[in-house]
Parts: C-alpha cells; sequence; structure tokens
C-alpha cells in the first residue's frame, strides 16, 4: 500500500478525533449538506409543474396554488440553509484552536528526541503552513461539499428515474432504443466525469507538490522576517554590513516564490479549463436527448425543464464530488502529518515508582556505565561512563566543546534515556521512576535558557500560583533584586514587548539572573547550572559565584563552564574529553597534574589578571 492510500484511511481518523469532541460540528454538517443539495431541486420541480399546468390551462388560482407552496418551501429551505452555514461557518473559525490545542500538548509531553528530530520538526512545519484555515477547517469544509454533491446526486436520480418510468410505455413504442439510448447517455456522463475525476487529481496532486515547494519558502522568508524584525540581529546584521547578502537572498527568494506561484496558477487554470470544457460538452449531450424525447411526445415540454435541468444537477453534483475529491486528495498528505505527529509513540520507559521524599536531599546519584549516542547517529557522545555524585557536594564540569558536558545533563534530567548501562538515583534505575516526580529533583539553567514573554512574577515561579515573598528572595538571592525593585509594576511587569505596551526590555544579563532566580526558586535537591554567567558582565560574574554558596545552601549542584577560574570554588572538578571524564579532583590538584586540566587553564590563565 503507497503512502496516499494510507494518507487517504487517515482522512477519517481526524474527523473521528474531532467529533469526538464536537459532536456539534458533525449534526451540522449534515444538516447543511442536505438543505444544499435539496434546496436546487424545488425550483427545478416548481419550474416544469407552472409549464405543464400552463400548456394544459390550469386556471390563474391554481397557478397561484403552485407558485406559493414553491415560494414558501424556498423560503423555507433558504432559512434553514443560512443558519446551518452561520454555525457550521462559525465553528470553522475556531477550529484552528481547536487543532492547536492538540497538537501544541503532544509538543509538550512527546519525547524530548522528537523535539530535535528534523523530521518531525518538518512534519510540525508542514501541518502549521497550511496557511488561513487550519487543516482541520479545510477537510470540514471539503467534507461538506463532497455530501452535498452526493445529495445533489441522489435527489437528481429521484427526480429523473420516476419520470423516464412513468414514460416506459410509450416510449418503447415509439422509440426502440430509448433506454438504450438513456443508458447510453448515462455512461457518457459518467466517461465525462471519470475523465474529469482523473484530470482534477492530477492537477491537485501537482498544485500539492507545488505547495509543497511553498511551504518551504514561507519557512525562509519567516526566518528572514524574524531576523529583520529583531533588533539584536539588527545588531551583526548592520555593524557586518550583511545587507546586501540578504538582498540577495530575498530576490532569489522571491524569483523561487514567483516560480511556484507560477506552477500553481497554471495548474489550477487546466483544471477549470478541462472541468468547463467537460461541463459543456455534458449540457449538450443533456439538452440534445431532452429535445428528443419531447419531439416524440415522450415528455412534456415541463418535463424537459424538470429532465434537463435535473440530469445538469446530477452532472454537476458529480462534478462537484468528484472535484473536491479531487482537492481533498491534495490535503490528504497534511492529514497523514497530522495524525501521525499525533500519533508518534512514546518510546521513553514510563516508571511507576515514587521518588523517595527526603527533607535532608539525600540523594545519591551514579553513572554506571553509560554510554551515549543520539537517534540515528552512530557516534558516541559518552562512552563507559561511571561515577557517582557525593552529596551536598559541588561539582563542576569542564571540557573541549563537543565533549559531551551538556549531553550528560540532558541524561542527568532524563531527556534522554541513555543508549547502553544505566542511571541510578539512590541504588534505582532513574527509568523506573515516575518522570514527572524525578523532573522535581532538578532545577536547571540550560546555556540557551529562555525567559518568556510573562509577567516577572509568573516567569520564577514558573507558573500562576506566584508566592510572592519567595519569589522576591529569589531575585535578590540571583542579584537582580534591585532591578525589580525598580520596576513600576513590580512581579507584574511584563517581559518585553511583544503582548504588552507597557513591559519592559530586560538586557541579556538580567534574562539570565532571571533564569538564575527560577531555578532558585524551585528549591530542588540538585541544582545544574550550564554557563550560567555566560551573558553577565565581569562583576555580576563575581557576584554569582561570591553568591553561589547562598544561592544553592546544602543543595548537591553542577556546574558548566568553559573559564576554568569560575569553578575554583567547586570542591570537585570532572574533566570531560571525547565523551570521557578523563580527570577529576579539585582546584589544586587538577592544576599540578599534567592533563587536559592543566592545558587548558594554563591557556586561559594568561587573560587572568
Amino acid at each position: 500500500m503507497n503512502k496516499a492510500s494510507k494518507d487517504w484511511k487517515k482522512i477519517p481518523a481526524l474527523l473521528g478525533n474531532l467529533v469526538e469532541n464536537h459532536k456539534d460540528v458533525l449534526f451540522s454538517m449534515v444538516g447543511l449538506s442536505i438543505v444544499k443539495g435539496i434546496r436546487p431541486f424545488i425550483s427545478v420541480i416548481l419550474m416544469g409543474m407552472l409549464v405543464d399546468a400552463a400548456y394544459a390551462g390550469v386556471e390563474f388560482s391554481g397557478m397561484l396554488r403552485y407558485i406559493a407552496a414553491g415560494v414558501g418551501g424556498i423560503f423555507l429551505m433558504a432559512a434553514a440553509d443560512g443558519v446551518l452555514t452561520m454555525f457550521f461557518n462559525r465553528k470553522l473559525e475556531y477550529m484552528q484552536e481547536i487543532q492547536a490545542q492538540p497538537l501544541n500538548k503532544k509538543s509538550m509531553q512527546m519525547d524530548y528526541e522528537y523535539l530535535e528530530d528534523s523530521d518531525v520538526h518538518e512534519m510540525r512545519q508542514r501541518i502549521e503552513r497550511m496557511g488561513g484555515w487550519s487543516l482541520i477547517s479545510r477537510v470540514l469544509s471539503q467534507m461538506q461539499k463532497i455530501l452535498t454533491a452526493a445529495v445533489t446526486v441522489i435527489m437528481a436520480v429521484c427526480v429523473v428515474v420516476p419520470m423516464f418510468v412513468r414514460s416506459s410505455h410509450p416510449l418503447s413504442e415509439g422509440f426502440v432504443g430509448s433506454w438504450l439510448m438513456s443508458a447510453l447517455l448515462v455512461a457518457a456522463i459518467l466517461a465525462l466525469v471519470f475523465v474529469e475525476f482523473r484530470l482534477g487529481i492530477h492537477f491537485h496532486e501537482k498544485e500539492a507538490d507545488a505547495r509543497k515547494e511553498m511551504a518551504g519558502c514561507e519557512a525562509k522568508n519567516k526566518y528572514y522576517l524574524d531576523i529583520l524584525s529583531g533588533c539584536e540581529e539588527q545588531k551583526d546584521l548592520r555593524i557586518c554590513k550583511q545587507q546586501r547578502l540578504y538582498e540577495r537572498e530575498f530576490a532569489k527568494l522571491a524569483a523561487g516564490i514567483k516560480t511556484v506561484v507560477d506552477k500553481m496558477a497554471h495548474y489550477n487554470t487546466l483544471n477549470i479549463f478541462s472541468q468547463r470544457s467537460i461541463a459543456a460538452l455534458t449540457g449538450f449531450l443533456v439538452y440534445a436527448f431532452a429535445g428528443l424525447l419531447a419531439c416524440t411526445g415522450m415528455i412534456s415540454v415541463g418535463g424537459v425543464v424538470t429532465y434537463a435541468a435535473s440530469i445538469l444537477k446530477f452532472t454537476e453534483g458529480m462534478g462537484r464530488l468528484v472535484y473536491v475529491l479531487s482537492w481533498l486528495g491534495g490535503n490528504v498528505t497534511f492529514a497523514g502529518d497530522y495524525i501521525d505527529y499525533m500519533a508518534l509513540p512514546q518510546r521513553k520507559h514510563e516508571g511507576c515508582i515514587p521518588m523517595e521524599k527526603r527533607r535532608d536531599n539525600r540523594f545519591l546519584v551514579e553513572f554506571d556505565h553509560v554510554s551515549f549516542r543520539y537517534p540515528g547517529s552512530e557516534v558516541y557522545v559518552l562512552r563507559d561512563l561511571s561515577l557517582k555524585f557525593e552529596i551536598g557536594e559541588k561539582m563542576a564540569i569542564v571540557g573541549k566543546n563537543g565533549s559531551g558536558k551538556t549531553t550528560f545533563i540532558k541524561l542527568l534530567c532524563r531527556l534522554y534515556d541513555v543508549t547502553e548501562g544505566c542511571i541510578k538515583v539512590n541504588g534505582i534505575d532513574i527509568r523506573k521512576y515516575d518522570y514527572a516526580e524525578y523532573c522535581d529533583l532538578f532545577a536547571v539553567v540550560f546555556q540557551d535558557f529562555q525567559v518568556f514573554a510573562f509577567p516577572l512574577g509568573e516567569n520564577v515561579a514558573a507558573g500562576t500560583d506566584v508566592e510572592e515573598a519567595r519569589v522576591i528572595d529569589a531575585l535578590d538571592r540571583a542579584g537582580v533584586g534591585e532591578r525589580y525593585r525598580a520596576l513600576p509594576d513590580g512581579l507584574d511587569t511584563s517581559i518585553g514587548k511583544e503582548f504588552a505596551e507597557n513591559g519592559v526590555a530586560f538586557s541579556g544579563g538580567e534574562k539570565q539572573k532571571i533564569a538564575i532566580a527560577r531555578a532558585i526558586y524551585k528549591d530542588a535537591p540538585f541544582v545544574i547550572m550550564d554557563e550560567p554567567t555566560a551573558a553577565l558582565d565581569p562583576e555580576s560574574e563575581c557576584e554569582v559565584y561570591a553568591g553561589f554558596d547562598k544561592m544553592v545552601g546544602n543543595k548537591t549542584s553542577i556546574y558548566i563552564s568553559h573559564r576554568l577560574a569560575s569553578c575554583r570554588f567547586c570542591e570537585d572538578i570532572l574533566v570531560f574529553d571525547k565523551g570521557k571524564v578523563v580527570q577529576r579532583g579539585r582546584h589544586e590538584e587538577l592544576e599540578r597534574q599534567e592533563g587536559l586540566y592543566k592545558e587548558l587553564w594554563d591557556a586561559q590563565a594568561q587573560y587572568y589578571a
């Protein structure tokens, strides 16, 4: 089974996922489809009845009854159409939010390794770059059109077949080949519909390919616009005089977009031309056949109107059905992406053992012959690593770039599971612990930390339940208390102006201190800081070092830094090189030993005051 077939089978799953929680959407879609499918036939039947009544010499009062009944039916159907359309469109308007909620929830709960998987990232980007309407809105709208077309086809058959059956006896006497001719007409119409279907599928597949190209262009465009709209990014752009480089890239991008747009317009034009040509040919066949029946006296003049109009409605319904199915075919890939994304399995073992609650924070961590390589890679980042953390010890991790320092932290925090060996806490494999409770052990300030466009208090508390006294204490201990006290709105001050006009733009160093305050506020047994002073000036860096004991107290702390002078306050230093711990000890010991630490220290010492 090819991928397209598999993706088609995911459309019901996509709709089922929605209908399970929003049944009113299904009811409104079905009701609207029935009303829209039946509504045109009231006028068709009414016109035929009026023509026949006029030829039969029916009195004016009788004509008025026909008109009143027809107009009343048209009014009721129009009113129902309007109400159901309004209700259904309202639902479509917030489908993007309905779709975004499970997508975002999945992103926050999926295994961390998926977030660094380029294929998964591209899958999410394709889903998000559907543009305008959300994927579910598109599919729902198309499904409604499919149902409407199906009802139209059924109604046309219900109108035409009885007319044909009623005229079967005179037809067989006056025109021996009538049934054969009708069969040939139907066969010709179905053949034309099939041709339209195949052409529609072909053109929409070409358009879908072009839309994928456009998605790549839009991703580049967004990247460039984000750079050009950011004040931090513009500093390098202006100082390094890279404007011409970006002008060139924008010109290339614009040319690429124009090429893709031309492709889409070309295939759309061919599709419309084929549809209208087939519709014109079908109309000619229908009217020619209806005229032939009328000339031979097999149907009435009014019957010609009803017959021809109904057949054309049948053809129109089949054409619309084919068109929407082919258009839906252009979105099945994205539907497949959505279902596949939501169905990404949890690869990490889900433990259930609760973490031991200890007031003395006596948690002993052991790396037992741990080796690790990232998913899809054959290169080991860590190799046969074995070590233990002493309780309450302040540990520093140093080494060259790419030596495995940050990966070590990711494994400890269980963002990834080890490839070989195991990590134990108090003698138990961490994979057996409840993951949420295990995460409570760690307060981490990553090198690429994030401070969000939320109020200051919520950023430090990492939630809406803000304990003001604790937040202020954490800010003071992180060295940003004075800055907080100068803010007009205090802890309610929004960080940045993205969503609040009265927000405050904090410097990089201040944001890093806020991230440190967040780690302090969490009050976890283990405090991990990955280059926590990278954005700080020397004075602030010295302040952090001097207050490090006050910040972490008697907790086990792990400190990663490229600046060896900043590690001197740590009691234990691990030196990483090529995924292994090649040295371990206090600064004074390692400084006297021949090895990597001494090489790094001597290389940096010339810059120390």
